[in-house]
């Protein structure tokens, strides 16, 4: 008879070497970023000493920053920062005082 392994990490979020959720699409985009601009720079003709020492650089650079962001924010924070821009801080209502109390009382003696 045959046995089948029930997976057991359905619903739960996607997790590579501790970095969650959108940190890997930051992680996997900022490396293969260095990857293309390091690629470019030496097909152009740049040493090849100054081209590693970029890649190495930047590189290095992603990962700890990435990082970094994941201990900080955690899995859903920088979503919240980026909803948090996006809230007006306050609300300018240009209206007298007199016309919302007239507003008032037209609805409650209806």
């Amino acid at each position: 008879m045959n046995t089948y392994n029930i997976n057991k990490g359905i619903g739960r979020t996607v997790e590579f070497k501790g970095l969650k959720a959108q940190y890997l699409f930051i992680f996997a985009g900022g490396l293969l970023g260095m990857l293309v601009l390091v690629m470019i720079l030496y097909m152009i003709g740049i040493n090849s000493y100054i081209c590693l020492f970029l890649g190495i650089g930047g590189g290095s650079t992603v990962v700890w920053k990435t990082f970094s962001l994941n201990k900080k924010y955690g899995e859903h924070g920088l979503m919240k920062i980026g909803a948090r821009k996006r809230h007006p801080r306050y609300i300018i209502c240009r209206k007298s005082i007199h016309r919302y109390v007239m507003a008032n009382s037209k609805m409650i003696a209806v």
